[in-house]
């Protein structure tokens, strides 16, 4: 039997809720639902930098983990406008075009902050 790992509470809101970000159990990493806020609060207001930094997120989540880039094998997209898909597709070509993942793209009526444009959650499987 393996041990799950997690990586640690990013926000109050992980604990108050009480789900994690990313975990590792056995050879599989599995990263939540990441959006663009930073520490700070601030959002970058085009969907494809909000893209591009939620999937600098998942990679840095995975790498703690003990995974790399190249080991995403799923990507799930969520995007509140669906004229923003070839922005965040870019963003995923730039970020995980070398590891070829499946990946979906779905238009959804909303996120939970409305700055969100993007929510982006990927699976990895480790060697």
């Amino acid at each position: 039997m393996s041990e799950r790992r997690r990586i640690a509470p990013l926000s109050l809101f992980e604990a108050e809720i009480g789900f994690t970000r990313a975990l590792r159990e056995g050879n599989h990493i599995l990263v939540a639902g990441t959006v663009a806020e930073a520490v700070d609060g601030v959002v970058p207001a085009d969907a494809g930098a909000q893209a591009d930094n939620c999937f600098a997120q998942i990679i840095r989540h995975i790498e703690e983990l003990g995974g790399r880039a190249e080991d995403v094998v799923r990507v799930r997209m969520f995007v509140t406008d669906i004229a923003d898909a070839d922005a965040v597709s870019a963003a995923f070509s730039r970020a995980l075009r070398h590891a070829r993942p499946t990946g979906t793209l779905v238009a959804i009526a909303a996120l939970y902050r409305p700055e969100w444009k993007v929510e982006i959650e990927a699976e990895a499987i480790v060697g």
